[in-house]
């Protein structure tokens, strides 16, 4: 009796953004070995297995994601009738990626792709605090450690508050947020996310884009609560680092913080940001030094039309893709969509 393929469709509430093109820019085959580093909800672990007969390694620090990966684990095994899985769950950070595969044996990567968004999970369930859609604890942690929201909102002084919010979160009036966010906290703490956004509608007017007001500001707390820049900046790096030859890096982000720092690490490696000045001795070694990496896009791609009316979430998704060069092949670095 032949066992039923793994099935391509994600969990009730989980829709993978771009993942036509997620597939097409990593090209799973049989035998390679790959890393989902934001597993998530699963959307694109469970395409890539699907896809080809390869081996998948799936990093997330969020234990309910490391829930769904087991059940993911389980479904695999029962689909293919052998007792072991072709993926292998980590709980972790991305930007940690280089020691929690390396202390499992794990070999050179194929391909990695990162989904920098925050999971439909995360966002739709109200305890974890990170929407001011759901009424819930002040939290936005993607892990179980470290400082909630809630710490910052209470402890951080107003300067700080406001740097946070305007850096991470690009809010304009970010000194006005934090102002009225003291004042608040001074009459009682600030706990919830609905009182939260409260707070910051109340000093930042609704403009014509409809996005609410508390966007920006949820944002910045979000990214500095989890480091996200700091596990990106380290992710990235590392990803690059561990690509065998011919393997891809996929990287689909949502705003332009993120989405610069992964061009700009794709760029350079490439061979595509400015060199030092012609003056300056360590620009003759620069140019002896040929790019161990190509881009596979030349510009980001975007969603079409339909899948962002079906899935609003993937208005603001860019995805960017690179591969490193076979060995033999390391002066090509012209943009290219797929290999021969």
């Amino acid at each position: 009796m032949t066992t039923p393929p793994l099935s391509t469709t994600p969990p009730p509430g989980h829709v993978p953004v771009m993942l036509a093109e997620v597939l097409q820019m990593l090209a799973p085959r049989d035998g390679a070995t790959y890393l989902d580093g934001t597993f998530g909800g699963g959307g694109y672990a469970r395409a890539i297995l699907a896809a080809a007969r390869c081996t998948l390694w799936a990093i997330d620090r969020d234990p309910a994601a490391i829930r769904r990966g087991e059940a993911l684990q389980a479904e695999l095994r029962a689909a293919e009738g052998t007792g072991s899985s072709r993926l292998h769950m980590v709980e972790g950070g991305f930007g940690d990626m280089r020691a929690l595969l390396e202390e499992r044996g794990a070999p050179a990567l194929d391909g990695v792709v990162l989904d920098l968004g925050v999971s439909s999970f995360q966002i739709d369930e109200g305890a974890r605090g990170f929407s001011f859609r759901h009424d819930g604890p002040l939290d936005m942690r993607m892990g179980d450690t470290g400082p909630t929201a809630a710490d910052i909102v209470n402890r951080t002084d107003e300067s700080d508050l406001a740097d946070i919010l305007y850096q991470y979160g690009e809010e304009r009036l970010s000194r006005r947020v934090a102002r009225a966010i003291v004042a608040a906290r001074a009459q009682e703490p600030i706990l919830t996310t609905f009182r939260l956004a409260e707070i910051i509608r109340s000093v930042v007017p609704g403009d014509r884009s409809g996005i609410d007001p508390a966007t920006r500001s949820f944002q910045g707390l979000r990214i500095h609560v989890n480091d996200e820049l700091g596990q990106i900046r380290s992710g990235l790096e590392q990803a690059l680092e561990m690509l065998a030859p011919g393997g891809r890096l996929v990287v689909v982000s949502f705003h332009s913080l993120e989405d610069r720092l992964v061009k700009q690490a794709m760029h350079r490696a490439a061979g595509r940001l400015p060199g030092p000045s012609r003056h300056d001795p360590r620009s003759i070694q620069a140019r002896d030094e040929a790019p161990a990496f190509r881009l596979l896009t030349g510009r980001t791609l975007r969603p079409g039309d339909a899948e962002c009316r079906a899935n609003p979430r993937a208005r603001s998704a860019r995805l960017r893709a690179i591969e490193r060069l076979p060995v033999a092949d390391t002066s090509d670095t012209s943009p290219t969509e797929r290999r021969p």
